[in-house]
This record gives structure tokens, sequence and C-alpha cells, in this order.
């Protein structure tokens, strides 16, 4: 295994799953970080235009992702030119990703035109502010999973705060250790996904072995392109008695701010 998919040589559009993809708690199903950097990729690869880059992802997970050769595909569903100056636009792109069983996942992006020139803006108005980097940060204990092999081996985690074995807010740099896809080089976009599915993960509030978290979708908002290998997560989870919670992340890489990301929950006793 040296990426957490492979590509089919009969199907550009057919991707055959690795134990690499694995989730912590089923020996059967995918993490969600995973296919959702797949779908980055293909989304990434659909109709690209220079000049543009996607500046939103919203994922819908739609049951459980099996270990198994998953088919995706993506198509630009709206182009259009609706701002002032000629030249610019936005589109909206829809990916889909489908097991043998049905759909599984899907997710819209929206993608946007680079000001050109660059806009003239006040320096106060820009985001500032970092977190310490991951080389101050420490190596985060294993997660407590059953599975020896999966998608929490296949990355690298660096807590600057918190851990996954405390509650609570969580400061946490993570970093792949394979390509999403097999023969390429992981983009900022793949590897952001990838890391912002574990918002809830690293900054959970309770008790893994008593209650359940099955976050049903997320979304990615990225006002920068990341840059580096190491997508910084400042995550807090607010879960609440009708079993319905958020996890929120606020994103960086070692320059900087590059957006959020939030996960919707559903939370039960186990």
């Amino acid at each position: 295994m040296d990426a957490f998919y492979l590509p089919d040589p009969a199907d550009p559009n057919r991707f055959h799953s690795t134990e690499l993809t694995r989730g912590p708690w089923s020996p059967d199903s995918q993490h969600a970080g995973p296919p959702s950097a797949l779908l980055g990729h293909v989304i990434e690869r659909c109709e690209p235009r220079e000049g543009f880059r996607v500046g939103r992802v919203a994922v819908e997970i739609l049951g459980p992702v099996p270990i198994a050769p998953l088919t995706a595909s993506a198509r630009v569903i709206r182009a259009e030119a609706r701002v002032s100056r000629p030249g610019r636009g936005v589109e909206l792109i829809e990916a889909t990703l489908s097991s043998e069983q049905g759909l599984v996942m899907k997710a819209s992006a929206w993608r946007l035109q680079h000001a050109e020139p660059e806009l003239e803006l006040p320096v106060e108005a820009l985001p500032t502010g970092a977190r310490p980097g991951p080389d101050t940060a420490f190596e985060g204990t294993e997660f407590p999973s059953t599975q020896s092999v999966g998608f929490h081996t296949a990355i690298e985690y660096r807590f600057v705060s918190g851990s996954f074995v405390e509650f609570g807010p969580a400061v946490c740099w993570i970093r792949l250790r394979y390509p999403v896809v097999a023969g390429t080089v992981p983009s900022p976009l793949e590897r952001t996904l990838a890391a912002a599915d574990c918002g809830n993960g690293v900054s959970s509030v309770l008790d893994w072995g008593s209650y359940y978290f099955i976050n049903t979708d997320f979304t990615v908002t990225l006002h920068r392109e990341p840059v580096g290998e190491w997508v910084c997560l400042d995550a807090v989870t607010y879960p609440e008695r009708s079993g319905v919670g958020l996890a929120e992340s606020q994103l960086f890489d070692e320059k900087g701010p590059i957006g959020r990301g939030t996960q919707t929950l559903f939370i039960g006793p186990r």
C-alpha cells in the first residue's frame, strides 16, 4: 500500500480503496477524510481553468463508505460571469462517489476566479494570526482504535494543545503520510479536506467508549490556498442534549489562517 486509492487502469473514474482508508471503528468502512479528499481530487480535474481555484467544498456523507472499488465523477453544473468586470466568474461543480451498492457521498464546490490584478486592500482588513508550528508540537498518541491499520495510522498528528485522550478543544497539526491517489502528489485542497474531517476527532468532549459521533456532512471554506504539507486544526466540539452537535475548526498552514471547517454531528450512547 503506497496510497489511499489505486487508480483503475481500465477506467479513469474508478479507484480501488486500500486499507489506509479504514475508519477507526469498523474494519469494513472508510474514515470520511480519504473519500472527501478523493472528491477534491476529481473536482480539481473537472474542466480545469487557469486562474481559478476552489473556495468552498460541502460534502454530504450519505452512508458508510465501504473499503471497495469506488466510482468518482464531477461536472460543472453552473458557470457564469456575474461581477462587474469582464473575465471574472464563478463555477459550481458537483461531484459524486459511488460503490456497487450506490451513491455514498456527494459534494458541491465553488470554483472562483482570482482577481487580476490583485485587489488593493488595507492591511488591517486581511486575516492575521498563526498557531505554533508543527516543529514545536508534540507527536500525538495513537488514536484509540480497534483497527491496527487505517486512516489513523496513515496520517501524522502533532498536538499543540489537547490530545485524543483529553476532552475539549485542541490545536492539532495533521500531515498525510501517503498520496490520496497513487502516482499523484496531494494538492493543497486534498490535504485540507482529508485533515478537516478530523475536527471532532481531535476535540471531542465526550468519552468515545460511551458515545458515538456520526458526522453527516462537513464544509470547508478556504479564503487562501494552503501551502506546505501540514494543515492545522484549532478545533472545538459543541454537543447538545438533543443529540445534534457541531464541530468547528479554524484552519491554518505554517504561514497563517486559511479558512474554516464545520461538521454536523449525530450523537448518541453506545
